[in-house]
């Protein structure tokens, strides 16, 4: 089993103060008998954030940043059979423009429910009838698009967008926007264009004055990641992906972080440690915003042992290098 553990480090100065009053009863004991196997390192720059390039690896993927096709894997488990289409996630969001930026929402906090979702995706279809792309509803937040443009097209994981300035992650990582010239030949122009025909649809659609009615957010816009064609996996892949962790850290409210690290400990851990003492193969993978550091069970004799104790750094010197 290998267990991946996303936003297992905070991002900000705030989150790293709470990191310093809190305590890791389990993980402290789990570390003593793991050794490390691999650490991933990147940029905060990097459109796939460390957790999605470890699970990309050990799906034995091929790609490279920003172009790991998690959308025609998110569409597969949504009973949708990705077939030799390449697709996108297409996931309804919430901009916020503020007065210098926009912002993008959680999706998973606009309490989108289905009716409402299904009743947004019919007005927005033939918006992508027009441009010959195939829309399919997934679920209320995960809609999904197959054309043949999107295969190779690198798009920013909405992990890392969520809160913070849309701007940086509308281009391709080469340079920023669709801006002029070379740039207004992007593959990516056709996208932005359809962006911002679904925000003037959906501006005054009777589904968002009835959110707003609510006090919920407007669904105004989209955000497209995960493009590609369906690779492969293996058989025996037993992967977990752990977001107890998520929400709160990208609301960057550390107390309920340093909450969600305490059921996360009393349960993921917990199990991973009764596996361990049964002798199962067991992978865990730390991910901050910047690194992943990916762990298994020592192997060998005290030596082995003690040599993996000494070179082991403290729990919160571990999170802050992530």
């Amino acid at each position: 089993m290998h267990c991946i553990v996303p936003f297992a480090a905070p991002g900000s100065d705030a989150g790293r103060a709470t990191l310093a009053t809190m305590q890791w009863p389990r993980l402290d004991a789990l570390l003593p008998r793991l050794r490390l196997v691999d650490r991933d390192e990147g940029e905060l720059t990097t459109f796939s954030p460390p957790h999605e390039r470890v699970l990309a690896r050990a799906l034995g993927w091929q790609g490279d940043d920003g172009r790991w096709p998690f959308a025609a894997r998110a569409a597969q488990a949504d009973g949708i059979q990705p077939g030799s289409d390449a697709w996108g996630l297409v996931s309804p969001v919430h901009w916020h423009v503020g007065t210098d930026q926009v912002t993008l929402a959680d999706p998973e906090m606009l309490l989108l429910d289905e009716a409402g979702s299904r009743a947004l995706f019919e007005a927005v279809r033939p918006l992508f009838d027009e441009d010959g792309l195939r829309l399919v509803f997934g679920r209320a937040t995960r809609w999904y698009v197959a054309h043949e443009s999107l295969q190779g097209l690198r798009t920013a994981s909405l992990d890392r967008v969520v809160g913070r300035n849309v701007d940086r992650w509308l281009g391709d990582g080469d340079g920023g926007g669709d801006g002029g010239g070379a740039r207004a030949a992007s593959p990516l122009r056709r996208w932005r264009r359809l962006q911002s025909e679904v925000q003037m649809l959906l501006h005054d659609h009777p589904i968002n004055a009835e959110r707003e009615a609510k006090g919920l957010l407007p669904v105004n816009s989209f955000w497209l990641s995960g493009c590609g064609r369906a690779q492969p996996e293996p058989e025996e892949a037993t992967l977990q992906i752990d977001t107890t962790l998520r929400a709160a850290a990208l609301a960057e409210d550390w107390p309920a972080w340093s909450a969600a690290w305490r059921r996360l400990e009393e349960g993921t851990l917990l199990g991973l440690d009764v596996a361990m003492r049964r002798g199962g193969e067991v992978w865990l993978t730390l991910a901050g915003e910047r690194a992943a550091a990916t762990f298994t069970p020592v192997r060998g004799g005290l030596v082995a042992r003690l040599k993996s104790v000494l070179s082991r750094p403290s729990v919160p010197a571990l999170l802050a290098s992530l």
